[in-house]
C-alpha cells in the first residue's frame, strides 16, 4: 500500500520519498550544503565587503576580482574571453552551491503535499522568506529557482525568492544604507519592495492560465528503514540534479559569454558628462541585463558616485544592476514563461529609468 504525494508535471524526480526518515535525510543534506556555503564562503565575503566601507574595490568589469587582467587596448574578442573566464571563476563557489542546493530543495519539496497556498500574496511572502537567507546573487539563485518551480511552487513564490535573495539580504541592505545618502538607499529599497509586493502578484495573476497543474503522482511507501530511505533520497537527488543541471548549466555558460560581450561594448567614458534621458534609459537597459555577483551593484554604484558620476546614473544602476540578469531571465523563460521573463526585464528597466529621473529631479 502507498500514500500519494502530488508534484509538478512529469518532468519531476519520481522517487519513493515521503516518510519522516526520508525527509530527515533531505533536510540534513540541505543543511550541510547551505551551512558549508554560508559559513565558509558567502557571509565571510559579504562581511568583508561591508567592513571595507568606502574603501571597497572592484577590479573586474563584472566581478570584484580577476583571474586575467583586461585592458581596453586589447582586441574585443580577447577582452570578452578574459571577462568570461573572470566571471566563471568569480561565480564558481556560488554556482556550485546553487547546483547542489537546488536539487536538494526540489527533492525535499517534492515530498510535501502542498508547496503553494490559494493566496498569491501568501505565496509571495513564502517565496520572500525562502529567498532572503539564501544569500546568493541573481545568477546563483537561478538554478535554485528552477528547483523550486519544478517541485510545484507557485510562480509568485519563485519570483519573490529570486528578487529577495540578492536585494533583501541583511548585509547587502546594511551596505546600501551605510554607503549612500538615505534618499538613494530608500529609493533602492522601494524599487525592490515594488517588484516583490506589486509586480510579482500582478504578473502571476495575469499568467494564471499557464500555471502548470499538479497532476503527477508519486508512490510513497508507508514505512521504510533508514537504508531504504537513504537509497530513495539518493535516487531522488540524482534525478533532481539532472532536472536542474541540464537546463541551468548551458544557460550559465551562455550568460557568462553574453554578459562579457555586453559589458565590453560599453565605451570607457560612457557615464561622463551630464545625465540625459537617453543615457538613463541606456544605463537601465544594460544594467538590468548584466550578470553580476552579490553586492556588486552596491559596490560599483558607490565607486561611480565617489568618482563623480552623475547621480541619476548612480540611482539607475543601484536600482537595476544585480536584481535580475540575463542568466536569471533565461532560466525564468525556459522554466516558467518567456512572457514573464520579458515582463520582468521590462519592469526592472522601467524602475531604473524612473529612479534615474527622480534622482535627476532632486539633484
Amino acid at each position: 500500500m502507498a500514500v500519494q504525494t502530488s508534484v509538478l508535471n512529469v518532468d519531476l524526480p519520481v522517487a519513493r520519498v515521503g516518510t519522516w526518515r526520508s525527509r530527515t535525510l533531505i533536510i540534513v543534506l540541505m543543511a550541510m550544503i547551505a551551512g558549508m556555503f554560508w559559513v565558509d564562503s558567502r557571509y565571510p565575503a559579504l562581511m568583508k565587503r561591508y567592513h571595507a566601507g568606502s574603501q571597497i574595490k572592484a577590479s573586474g568589469a563584472l566581478t570584484f576580482g580577476t583571474v586575467y587582467n583586461v585592458d581596453r587596448s586589447m582586441p574585443y574578442t580577447d577582452r570578452v574571453s578574459r571577462t568570461t573566464i573572470n566571471w566563471l571563476e568569480a561565480n564558481r563557489v556560488g554556482m556550485t552551491f546553487s547546483f547542489l542546493f537546488g536539487p536538494a530543495a526540489l527533492a525535499f519539496l517534492a515530498t510535501l503535499r502542498r508547496r503553494r497556498t490559494g493566496s498569491r500574496y501568501m505565496n509571495t511572502l513564502l517565496g520572500t522568506l525562502a529567498g532572503v537567507p539564501l544569500g546568493v546573487c541573481s545568477n546563483c539563485i537561478a538554478p535554485i529557482a528552477r528547483g523550486f518551480y519544478s517541485s510545484g511552487m507557485s510562480t509568485e513564490s519563485v519570483l519573490a525568492a529570486m528578487f529577495a535573495s540578492p536585494a533583501l539580504n541583511v548585509v547587502v541592505l546594511a551596505m546600501t544604507f551605510a554607503l549612500f545618502p538615505l534618499s538613494l538607499a530608500l529609493l533602492k529599497l522601494a524599487s525592490v519592495l515594488f517588484l516583490i509586493l506589486i509586480f510579482v502578484p500582478l504578473i502571476s495573476s495575469r499568467e494564471q492560465t499557464t500555471t502548470p497543474t499538479l497532476n503527477c503522482v508519486i508512490d510513497v511507501p508507508l514505512a521504510e528503514t533508514w537504508g531504504e530511505a537513504l537509497i530513495a533520497v539518493a535516487r531522488s537527488y540524482v534525478k533532481s540534479f539532472w532536472i536542474v543541471f541540464r537546463l541551468a548549466f548551458p544557460l550559465m555558460i551562455l550568460a557568462a559569454l553574453l554578459g562579457a560581450m555586453a559589458v565590453e561594448l560599453i565605451p570607457q567614458n560612457a557615464l561622463a558628462g551630464h545625465a540625459t534621458l537617453f543615457g538613463i534609459v541606456a544605463v537601465s537597459v544594460i544594467a538590468a541585463f548584466l550578470p553580476v555577483p552579490m553586492a556588486f551593484d552596491v559596490a560599483i554604484a558607490f565607486i561611480l558616485m565617489a568618482h563623480g558620476t552623475p547621480l541619476p546614473y548612480v540611482a539607475t544602476i543601484l536600482c537595476t544592476l544585480g536584481i535580475i540578469s540575463v542568466y536569471s531571465l533565461s532560466v525564468i523563460g525556459k522554466t516558467i514563461s518567456w512572457k514573464i521573463a520579458g515582463a520582468t526585464y521590462a519592469t526592472v528597466a522601467a524602475i531604473g529609468i524612473v529612479a534615474g529621473l527622480i534622482a535627476r529631479a532632486f539633484a
